[in-house]
């Protein structure tokens, strides 16, 4: 049935959109239902034999590059490999010449120097035009000597900058007791796993193998060894200032420090990162911590045979996506996600087969749970049973709080006696890990020393893994969809947490997906699921928020760079995973019936699909707010299906509400 059947007919069958136009809201739900059972085939169809799924994830010009930089590093070079992925980086980049962060974002200049970096050394003229805009767009930016502190670490390694160009980390971190004001384990999980490895190639300061000699002087305004503003204060704050002069002091230090203090600490970085490699998914299951550790070795002279440089080097090998023609590195792998999130919409279709793809699903999560190894977690909750899910197939010391939620939900929502057992485990756990404020982070309980974001070493603002709304909201759906009373202590401070996170515009900041559709989608839930009716002034502000950012085309679109305060609300255009969000927000609000709600419907019955896939170029996923964007593939195949089943099912429902904390 094509949607334009639907417009006319009885003006008594259903309100009268903005318009003008009247649409029988049978006819639409007929629709719908053509759509959920269309679109949840092929979604099946794209579940592996195993039960699980996982799509691709994409990230930005960063990865691809680093990988092709990593290679030549130690001198593994797989032309066939670096061709596909330099035509990828050529495919992507934007015509003033750099790279972006996300599709449609303004170049980074971080990105940019990779970028060109990787086409020069698998061997792209420097005079070929995509060359010229990319060099001329890098010195129109101030030059290399103006990148992040991850390139300028790149940079170093391949001898392009000398090592003052970066702030000092020393090994000795790894010997610094607790109290101590920096500690590792007072950052966040990937900043771990990036660091200690990292600190033993500050402390070795090999050189790159680099086979080809390529260097790429030409794109420094100042030549790199007379260049004097390398460090600078991230935050421009007074602490800011205190941990720059310090950083002057440890570059007079560093070169003096005993050789038995520093092969101590060396040996202690080594042993951190052994018990975490993590197999064949790698050393805390991303790229830049897999990569650090392969040099790492290499510089501590590891042969290439040992069995820690051979698990190391194939877990990234396993990020690679080939394409065909093209092809590139992926930043980590996404399937215990991927999986939660399309059993809830296989759930919402609700038809026997749906269901049972579900329970295939459900089944190869229960074979995931962590209950081998307490991770780092356990450094502050040691007397707690070791439970969770992690994000990809394993990182067994790094059990995410988000996809433990969802996980549990969806085994809940599918068989709570069948799987009784690993809930109440898995409730457990993500109970003893909410943090003081009653919030929850994605990976550690109270991980809010917020002044160690003011040290150069931090120009990324993501040093941290602190409790978040969107987090938070899930933990506590869960919490509720399991029985738990509002009176529960837990609860009481989650739904207190939640609520003074609101802003003033009515919504909630997005960590994890971009960004305040996706917060405030997180949110309703949870607050829908704690009984604060339709009427509660903070739902009312939330709906006020969702209906007056709605796009003329029916649709929710928020732009990556909303991240920015100065491009707060910017939305170029809806995409069908915002849309999704939208929607189930307002449904979690009671606002079936709204017009707002059914143009949204429309908006994702009429937009282009590819069986289970919508249309969707633009990001909408996040690692680091303005610094590194995700592209979630699987997005925009189970969020509006999810979407429009819940429409169906509450629409058809005599009470038409939404029983589930997601």
């Amino acid at each position: 049935m094509e949607l334009d059947a639907l417009y006319g007919g009885e003006s008594g069958a259903a309100g009268e959109r903005s318009d003008g136009v009247v649409v029988r809201q049978n006819d639409r739900l007929t629709l719908v239902d053509s759509i959920v059972h269309q679109a949840g085939l092929a979604l099946r169809e794209r579940q592996q034999d195993d039960g699980h799924w996982v799509f691709e994830f994409e990230a930005d010009a960063t990865i691809p590059s680093e990988y092709i930089l990593l290679k030549h590093f130690i001198d593994d070079i797989d032309i066939e490999k670096e061709t596909k992925i330099a035509r990828y980086l050529r495919r992507i980049q934007k015509m003033d010449g750099g790279w972006p962060l996300f599709e449609g974002g303004v170049t980074n200049l971080s990105a940019t120097v990779k970028a060109y970096y990787a086409l020069k050394i698998v061997g792209d003229d420097i005079d070929a035009p995509h060359m010229r805009r990319a060099r001329a767009k890098i010195l129109a930016l101030g030059g290399a000597a103006k990148a992040n502190v991850f390139t300028r670490i790149a940079l170093a390694l391949f001898g392009q900058v000398p090592w003052r160009a970066v702030p000092t980390m020393p090994p000795e971190v790894a010997l610094l007791p607790r109290w101590f004001p920096f500690h590792i384990s007072k950052v966040s999980y990937w900043s771990r796993t990036v660091i200690m490895p990292l600190v033993i190639l500050m402390a070795m300061k090999p050189l790159a193998r680099n086979p080809r000699d390529v260097h790429i002087r030409e794109l420094f305004v100042t030549p790199p060894e007379e260049e004097r503003g390398y460090i600078t204060n991230p935050t421009g704050s007074r602490i800011g200032n205190v941990f720059v002069r310090l950083d002057k002091i440890l570059k007079v230090v560093d070169p003096h420090m005993p050789w038995i203090v520093r092969k101590r600490a060396v040996k202690a970085a080594v042993d951190f990162i052994k018990p975490r490699l993590n197999g064949e998914d790698g050393l805390g299951g991303i790229f830049p911590a897999m990569a650090n550790a392969v040099m790492a070795y290499q510089a501590l002279g590891y042969p290439e045979d040992d069995p820690d440089v051979l698990t190391a080097r194939s877990s990234i090998e396993k990020l690679l996506l080939d394409r065909g023609d093209e092809m590139y590195c992926q930043p980590c792998l996404s399937p215990v996600w991927d999986t939660a999130l399309s059993i809830h919409a296989m759930l919402e279709a609700g038809d026997e087969r749906s269901v049972q793809s579900a329970r295939a699903a459900c089944d190869w999560l229960v074979e995931r749970e962590i209950t081998g190894i307490k991770g780092d977690w356990a450094l502050h909750r040691p007397d707690v049973e070791p439970s969770g899910w992690a994000f990809q197939y394993r990182n067994d010391h790094y059990p995410d709080l988000d996809d433990t939620a969802v996980v549990v939900m969806a085994l809940h929502r599918l068989d709570p006696e069948g799987y009784r057992e690993v809930i109440d485990r898995a409730s457990q756990w993500l109970l003893a890990l909410q943090s003081s404020n009653g919030g929850w982070g994605a990976f550690d309980v109270d991980n809010t020393q917020y002044y160690l974001n003011h040290i150069p070493f931090s120009d990324h603002g993501a040093l941290l893994d602190p409790p978040t709304a969107d987090v938070s909201a899930r933990c506590l759906g869960m919490l509720l969809q399991l029985g738990y009373e509002r009176d529960h202590p837990a609860v009481a401070k989650a739904v207190d947490y939640l609520l003074n996170e609101q802003e003033a515009d009515g919504s909630w900041y997005g960590r994890w997906g971009v960004n305040h559709v996706y917060g405030t989608w997180s949110v309703m839930n949870a607050l829908n699921a704690a009984g604060l009716g339709k009427e509660h002034p903070a739902i009312r502000k939330a709906v006020e928020f969702l209906t007056s950012t709605q796009l003329p085309d029916g649709g929710w679109g928020e732009d990556c760079a909303s991240y920015w305060e100065d491009r707060r609300g910017e939305a170029p255009q809806s995409t069908p995973s915002q849309t999704s969000w939208a929607l189930m927000a307002l449904m979690a609000a009671g606002e079936v019936d709204s017009e707002s709600v059914e143009r949204g419907v429309d908006y994702l019955t009429r937009h282009q699909r590819d069986g289970a896939i919508w249309q969707e170029d633009l990001y909408t996923g996040i690692g680091f707010p303005r610094v590194f964007y995700l592209k979630y593939h699987g997005y925009s195949a189970y969020f509006p299906l999810w979407a429009l089943a819940r429409y169906r099912n509450v629409s058809r429902s005599n009470d038409r509400s939404v029983n589930f904390g997601i």
